[in-house]
């Protein structure tokens, strides 16, 4: 045991004592048991997570991203250490500074970037913010129910959200899903047809959901009131869940010109991507359009408190058309996650992030690209700031090879590396729409020596699993 093992309240739980009561009396539906036995961590530290043993984990998915600053932020504790001395805790029906101080950043900040007045309204978790948004959006839209999203997509797992978000799997088993959203082809460049480039293929996923609008007998309008049966399209700038698929640059300036000759919405989900994860506040900054309507959550307050969020245009949301009780959450702007999260915003532009994370983006970029010189069964490296993605195949390079990035996760977990002598471990996430995909999303404070390490530890970790299979 070390010094990390102790609860709060100085009691120690050995490891196979907890993992027999989890597995005893936890619920097993909330998506914890990925792997087998379920791993415990005890303490984490800037890019690191330790387990009982004190074998240290370089963490490469950050929670989902989610953990965008790192684990032990001085700053970020320090804040929240703070607001709790100063109030903990308010009914959400009251106000208090940080809120405001919050919702202001944030739209002054959309304001400047997209030209468009706009208001902040809040949440705790990301599938309630795509809550939120959709209700916004129905009643924006005098009670149009019907979203289109993007095959591959993911927005959370409410019941609204599985509505728009792609698999089956998260429906299946719950009923009938009137209201499922229709879902369109995404660009993904490596698996695009053949004899096409990716801006080609960008421009034939265009074109096939333009054709939905050509006349009356293509589903979805009515030429004749001008009107369209679905309210808005639900996007990922950068697919999260999906496998962090970058779509050519073109991509949406060509959807939104769509988007805008016939009257639908873009709700923009950066609950994954959004506080710099691509070196930008937005992701869907680095694509020159202008948004309807942006959730966020996640990396908000790094993690330490549930806040989520969206920001909508002023005609959409103003207290006229959305007046108070629209929705509501009991700590929807608690002033712990307001405090942390205006204390995530100054610290990001403070620091710059947007030029650190393009730099170490670039420098993690070209050693996944040496390293797939290396390994033939990686087909595909790609990233955007630190969201990165390399596709695990087989060796012929492009089919999809679950059982290797699998046996990789297990190994990365056991923490069986080596490094100066030392065992240490890799933390790594697997996503995908053939769950082939290693999704990067380190802290966006890993050092370019720890990214280095990262690419050896990959090294080691794919010939020590090509071995096992």
């Amino acid at each position: 045991m070390n010094a990390y093992d102790k609860n709060a309240a100085g009691v120690v739980i050995p490891d196979a004592q907890l993992l027999a009561d989890e597995a005893e009396w936890s619920s097993f539906g909330d998506t914890v048991h990925y792997v087998d036995p379920p791993k415990i961590f005890r303490h984490g530290e800037g890019s690191w997570m330790i387990d009982t043993a004190g074998t240290r984990f370089l963490d490469l998915q950050m929670w989902y991203s989610a953990v965008n600053f790192g684990y032990g932020n001085k700053r970020l504790n320090d804040t929240l250490k703070n607001q709790i001395d100063v109030l903990p805790q308010v009914a959400s029906q009251y106000l208090h500074q940080t809120r405001i101080e919050l919702a202001k950043t944030i739209a002054v900040d959309a304001q400047q970037k997209f030209g468009l007045k706009g208001r902040v309204h809040f949440n705790v978790g990301g599938a309630q913010a795509v809550e939120d948004s959709l209700k916004l959006v129905r009643n924006y839209k005098n009670g149009k129910s019907l979203m289109f999203a993007f095959e591959g997509g993911y927005h959370g797992r409410t019941l609204g959200a599985s509505s728009i978000t792609s698999s089956y799997r998260y429906r299946r088993r719950f009923g009938h899903f009137g209201e499922r959203a229709m879902f369109i082809p995404f660009p993904y460049p490596f698996r695009r047809p053949k004899g096409m480039t990716p801006e080609e293929y960008s421009d034939a996923c265009v074109r096939q959901f333009a054709r939905l609008f050509e006349t009356e007998y293509n589903g979805v309008w009515d030429p004749k009131v001008n009107q369209a049966e679905y309210a808005a399209f639900y996007v990922e700038p950068i697919q999260g869940t999906g496998g962090y698929v970058i779509p050519p640059m073109n991509f949406f300036k060509d959807l939104k010109k769509v988007l805008d000759q016939y009257g639908i919405l873009m709700v923009v989900d950066e609950i994954q991507m959004g506080f710099w994860r691509t070196g930008k506040l937005w992701s869907i900054e680095h694509f020159g359009v202008t948004p309807d309507v942006i959730v966020f959550g996640k990396a908000l307050t790094n993690g330490l408190n549930p806040l989520s969020g969206l920001w909508a245009r002023e005609e959409m949301i103003n207290p006229t058309i959305f007046p108070p009780g629209s929705t509501h959450s009991t700590f929807n702007s608690n002033p712990l996650g307001t405090s942390l999260g205006l204390e995530v915003i100054k610290m990001g532009y403070e620091l710059d992030y947007e030029t650190n994370v393009a730099k170490k983006g670039a420098h993690f970029l070209e050693g996944l690209k040496d390293l797939q010189k290396r390994h033939k069964e990686i087909g595909d490296v790609d990233g955007l700031g630190l969201a990165l993605r390399a596709e695990i195949c087989t060796d012929d390079g492009f089919t999809p090879n679950k059982a290797l990035l699998d046996k990789m996760v297990d190994i990365g977990l056991a923490g069986d590396l080596e490094h100066n002598g030392k065992k240490i471990g890799l933390v790594l996430d697997v996503g995908g729409w053939y769950k082939n995909v290693i999704t990067f999303a380190p802290s966006l404070d890993i050092t370019h020596e720890e990214i280095d390490l990262a690419i050896a530890l990959l090294d080691q970790l794919l010939t020590k699993a090509k071995k096992a299979m």
